[in-house]
């Protein structure tokens, strides 16, 4: 039974130190992920392009303003007359009894 236990745990022990040795082949400083690029231009033309782009960027979030009412014709007293009646006649729910 003994050499049973020791065949398998010098097989583990085999699988961890060929599955350590494959996850440690690559390096640990991340160096395969810096950019390299050759720039062309030169700073004063890349400052230029940054003056003119902060000149003409807006720094309202997009989609922050708010949708311009809409025109009716009908008063708002009108609306609320409907309304009561809708409710009176049971043809709209009311209340806290009320489901949507």
């Amino acid at each position: 039974m003994n050499s049973k236990a020791f065949f398998a745990v010098a097989a583990l022990a085999a699988v961890a130190a060929i599955t350590s040795t494959v996850v440690r082949a690559d390096e640990a400083d991340g160096s395969q992920f810096a950019l390299k690029f050759d720039g062309s231009r030169t700073r004063a033309e890349v400052t230029a392009e940054a003056a003119t782009v902060s000149a003409t960027r807006s720094t309202e979030p997009a989609g922050s303003r708010v949708a311009a009412p809409m025109k009716s014709g009908v008063a708002a007293k009108a609306v609320r007359e409907q309304a009561s009646q809708a409710v009176r006649l049971g043809q709209i729910p009311s209340g806290e009894g009320s489901r949507f």
